[in-house]
């Protein structure tokens, strides 16, 4: 899930979105153990995936032809068999069962799939006309539809991750800490005791023999008592701070080295808008409070940042992770790394992840619509409806440009085995 991981569309706004402290399952938790994708793909017989009950989708679907699905012949495929195969290791997982985990496509459906895959002896960088034809023959689109069984539609918004300086070690301009998880942050599944709360979550720390909310980002920041132990320090706090708005990202150190900070946990708080804030004061219209604009009345404030920062009380912890293919992106929900302009969060309710989708959007920037092949990977917060899906553009400040400025409608058709019936999830 996107803690994130608010859209960045919306945080051109800063405003629309909100987590709540009875929360939904959290990044890397919904599928299990993260997904190793340096090991070659390995693919289980039927019999080691046991059959689990499936799980009710709200989506409805309609099989339609590949000639209906608008630009399918135009997109050239680029990376999407790398992408395939990493999602095939996501989907080879045994299923849990659990329903406090979001819908995945389930992998009985996909074993012939991964399999054929496999067996293809296409390499991870195969592209064109060999992984058109396989794709074509393997799978079968389902245009996602809406209540009265027209193409649903939804909004395509984009994030990315961000890239910032960052030192081991408190000095010089380095003086913006990104913490690790605390060791007295406690998480309360209320799913095992309560079912119609299934997914369900809550975060706090004992007071004695109570339970209470934790600590803000005021009061962390504030008290040097309550600071978890710094990953890194930053060399500036409102970088940093988006960088905990996305959930990941990546940090610079002075020798060069590249490292990333992937989303480890939060401290529960509700997030506010630090961009309505600004407008409150009368420091900018709503309507400008763009991250770059943010980022230059900081700049000419400084001696207001701390105020700017503590009026979102939330605060996400994280964990180092090296960086083994400088190509893939961090892990989204499913535990798979994201792939550049390849991968999308969505709302499982109507596409389980794991799912191959074509995706169609409305013109980016006044040129042609983003027509192309993605995989389903990721959840977030704000991401909720049929055809709802926040692309993932992939590192650093032009990637995060071009997230900035996607918001447009969308469409989607999943790409399920031909001979597997309708999509499901388990």
């Amino acid at each position: 899930m996107k803690i994130h991981w608010w859209p960045v569309a919306a945080l051109a706004l800063l405003s629309a979105c909100s987590s709540v402290p009875l929360e939904e399952s959290t990044p890397g938790s919904a599928s299990g153990a993260a997904v190793s994708v340096e090991q070659p793909l390995t693919v289980p017989p039927l019999s080691a995936l046991p059959e689990t009950p499936a799980r009710p989708l709200q989506g409805r679907y309609t099989a339609v032809s590949w000639d209906s699905v608008p630009g399918w012949g135009n997109d050239d495929l680029t990376h999407v068999w790398k992408g395939l195969l990493n999602d095939c290791r996501g989907l080879m997982r045994p299923v849990s069962g659990s329903l406090a985990l979001p819908a995945r496509a389930a992998p009985r459906a996909w074993q012939p799939v991964c399999q054929a895959a496999l067996q293809s002896g296409l390499g991870p960088e195969a592209g064109g006309p060999a992984v058109r034809r396989f794709l074509q023959d393997q799978l079968r689109p389902w245009r996602l539809d809406d209540g009265a069984g027209q193409a649903a539609a939804g909004t395509a918004t984009g994030y990315y991750e961000p890239l910032i300086r960052a030192s081991r070690t408190r000095t010089g301009a380095y003086q913006w800490p990104l913490y690790a998880a605390p060791d007295d942050l406690l998480t309360i599944d209320l799913g095992s005791v309560y079912p119609e709360l299934a997914g369900k979550r809550v975060r706090g720390k004992l007071d004695g023999r109570r339970v209470v909310p934790y600590d803000t980002r005021a009061q962390i920041t504030s008290d040097p008592a309550r600071q978890p132990a710094a990953i890194v320090w930053a060399d500036d706090p409102v970088e940093a701070f988006f960088l905990q708005i996305q959930g990941s990202g990546r940090a610079v150190l002075p020798d060069g080295g590249v490292l990333r900070l992937a989303y480890a946990d939060h401290n529960g708080r509700p997030y506010a808008s630090i961009g309505q804030w600004l407008a409150r004061q009368g420091e900018m219209p709503l309507a400008q409070t763009s991250m770059q604009n943010i980022k230059a009345w900081a700049r000419s404030h400084p001696d207001r940042v701390p105020e700017l920062l503590n009026v979102n009380p939330a605060m996400v912890f994280f964990r180092e992770e090296a960086i083994t293919d400088p190509e893939l992106g961090p892990r989204g929900a499913y535990g798979v790394p994201l792939l550049p302009q390849r991968a999308i969060a969505v709302d499982p309710a109507f596409v389980p992840l794991g799912t191959p989708v074509f995706l169609e959007t409305g013109p980016q920037g006044g040129a042609a619509p983003l027509r192309r092949l993605v995989f389903a990977q990721d959840t977030g917060a704000a991401i909720k409806g049929a055809a709802r899906a926040d692309f993932y553009w992939g590192t650093g400040d032009e990637a995060g440009a071009r997230a900035g400025r996607m918001k447009q409608a969308s469409r989607m058709w999943l790409l399920w085995p031909a001979r597997a019936g309708a999509p499901s999830a388990r």
